[in-house]
């Protein structure tokens, strides 16, 4: 029941401040970052949230079921739309693909070129990534 308590609190607590200060943000989610830093800052023990977040982690299909039924209600619009929103998702998967790699062949570069691999006279790569 700690765990509950204390995930109750932080939602609260992003909701308050939402609220109060007019925060373009939802509540919830400056909730989880409040969250987020108390648990790396030392504030907040994993082990109390631990039971309650796997628990929550389990029985996520539950938390998304209203979501589901609500859009069988736009059935007859997603037909007649089925085209775009096709494209629409596909094209964005493939941006998001496409950037993520992008981003991380630069990153990989990036640290590549901080700690570069000592190569041998043969230049062959061994099993653990390094030259032969």
């Amino acid at each position: 029941m700690l765990g509950l308590a204390i995930l109750l609190a932080f939602n609260f607590i992003g909701i308050w401040l939402q609220t109060s200060f007019h925060i373009p943000l939802p509540g919830n989610v400056i909730g989880l970052i409040l969250f987020t830093i108390a648990l790396f800052a030392k504030l907040v023990k994993l082990e109390w949230v631990e039971t309650t977040a796997n628990w929550f982690t389990g029985h996520m299909m539950l938390f998304f079921l209203p979501f589901v039924v609500g859009t069988m209600a736009f059935f007859p619009l997603i037909g007649r739309n089925w085209l775009s929103i096709s494209v629409g998702v596909m094209g964005s998967s493939v941006a998001v693909l496409l950037v993520t790699g992008f981003i991380t062949s630069k990153m990989t570069n990036r640290e590549d070129q901080r700690h570069p691999v000592p190569s041998s006279a043969n230049g062959q790569k061994t099993a653990e990534g390094g030259m032969k």
